[in-house]
């Protein structure tokens, strides 16, 4: 009887202990949502990083209520391969994707992506626009997708043509078209992630929306070009003779006697700068409206926004238009994160960060064990702290063997033929001088040299012909 008794004693106090253990202990935390905004050739011509004539409000209030980068670069200043880094988590030297005309599946047919990852892990996940490169999506890596929103996302009917191939000069296409907001393929894709913010999910979401602009065509409704009055347009700040200090690998990738040439005798430089501004807040009006839907949801304490671009973009300066090099225009792109009870409202981070950093950084930020194959540096020490201690430089690959290593103070470009650039950011922001072939900098080059990726793996037979042919507006 009295072992009976004490086993029921013992029963009776192991239930009441196990009644008032917390609810966390027995039931798993709940997953963060994560919607994932992603622009196409965004350069750094936003408000909230200082651009005084872009209007950009709704990007400056992402900005407001996270952590902005100041010194954010892509992993490839072209779209293709620094997409599929990012979501690979394998830079361009590990995988050989170069370029535009390399499709990135059958080099990484073993790889798990950045969202099938996620799939792998409970969360539904959902995505329209552009998030890979177009050609290129893996169907499977996706709870559902669209590259073009679905039907009753579209509207009724279509005026005029998006695309507007022959406004421009040469081949930087611009010119308003007469089309309302609500015609667009972007305002689709928008349309699209507001449903879906507005819908109840019974799995963690992640939810990516991918906007084409400002890609080229810069074709955007009339009413966006009037906002930016070509008398008040400013050229960016360029150097005569800019070139003159670079070694002939740098002048062949500047390329001043193509699109450069073109719009100085076009005489048309300023309508340029008028349409890319313009295509820029026709983009920042549709990431409003996908933020406002957020606000608006359950989902808005729960949900991590981050916000990239895939590289920046050049508009005159060192005498070259588009992306396709390793100078600061063509590797900074805009990066907000915001991670409830994690960032603080309207902090800055000036510290060096690459895009390679998202994949490791969301599955931190997740609770996922982050994939063996993964490169990239986890960033929530920053997210938290962005003045923290940070000796992590930003690294951009053009193609095999090319690479930019980019610290607070300096940028080193070291080309695939041994010839080298060195920009010193403390007193040259615009890399209008050379240091490369001075005496006094040998050793800083050594130190950067050091950082240079050692990977630089071959990529399919004809990649660099297949690069100049396909890079094209691409």
């Amino acid at each position: 009887m009295h072992k009976f008794l004490s086993a029921v004693c013992l029963s009776i106090a192991t239930f009441v202990a196990l009644a008032h253990l917390p609810l966390t202990a027995a039931e798993p935390a709940k997953q963060p949502n994560v919607l994932f905004i992603a622009i196409d050739d965004l350069r750094d011509w936003v408000g909230y990083l200082g651009h005084q004539r872009a209007k950009t409000p709704n990007l400056d209030r992402l900005a407001s209520r996270g952590v902005s980068f100041t010194r954010s670069y892509c992993a490839a200043p072209i779209c293709n391969p620094s997409r599929a880094a990012l979501v690979t988590g394998r830079r361009p030297g590990t995988s050989g994707v170069y370029d535009n005309g390399t499709d990135w599946r059958p080099l990484n047919t073993d790889v798990v992506t950045l969202p099938l990852h996620f799939k792998q892990n409970g969360y539904h996940v959902i995505g329209a626009g552009k998030i890979t490169h177009d050609a290129y999506r893996r169907e499977n890596d996706w709870s559902e997708f669209h590259a073009h929103a679905p039907e009753q996302d579209q509207p009724a009917t279509r005026r005029g043509n998006e695309k507007g191939q022959d406004g421009g000069v040469g081949g930087i296409k611009f010119q308003p078209i007469q089309l309302r907001d609500e015609e667009m393929d972007d305002y689709a894709t928008a349309s699209f992630t507001v449903r879906h913010l507005q819908a109840k999910h019974d799995q963690p979401l992640f939810l990516a929306c991918g906007f084409h602009k400002p890609h080229m065509p810069w074709n955007v409704p009339q009413k966006y070009f009037d906002m930016f009055p070509l008398d008040q347009i400013e050229l960016p700040p360029t150097k005569a003779g800019d070139l003159d200090d670079l070694p002939a690998y740098g002048v062949k990738v500047a390329k001043p006697a193509g699109d450069h040439a073109a719009m100085l005798q076009s005489g048309r430089w300023k309508e340029a700068i008028q349409a890319y501004l313009a295509t820029i807040t026709f983009m920042d009006v549709q990431v409003g409206r996908v933020l406002d839907a957020l606000e608006a949801s359950d989902k808005k304490d729960n949900t991590i926004v981050v916000l990239w671009s895939d590289h920046g973009w050049h508009l005159g300066e060192k005498e070259h238009w588009r992306k396709f090099a390793l100078w600061e225009e063509a590797t900074r792109s805009p990066l907000i994160i915001s991670v409830p009870g994690v960032t603080k409202p309207g902090t800055v981070c000036e510290r060096t960060v690459d895009l390679m950093s998202l994949y490791p950084t969301l599955c931190a930020l997740c609770n996922l064990q982050k994939p063996a194959h993964v490169e990239g540096a986890n960033i929530v020490p920053l997210l938290k702290d962005p003045k923290a201690e940070w000796s992590t430089p930003a690294i951009t690959t053009y193609f095999r063997g090319d690479h930019a290593v980019r610290t607070e103070k300096w940028r080193y470009i070291r080309y695939n033929d041994g010839s080298e650039e060195l920009y010193d950011h403390d007193v040259d922001p615009h890399e209008w001088k050379n240091l490369a072939s001075e005496a006094q900098h040998a050793s800083v080059k050594a130190e950067l040299a050091k950082l240079l990726p050692t990977a630089n793996k071959a990529g399919p037979a004809g990649e660099a012909k297949q690069g100049k042919k396909k890079n094209k507006n691409k």
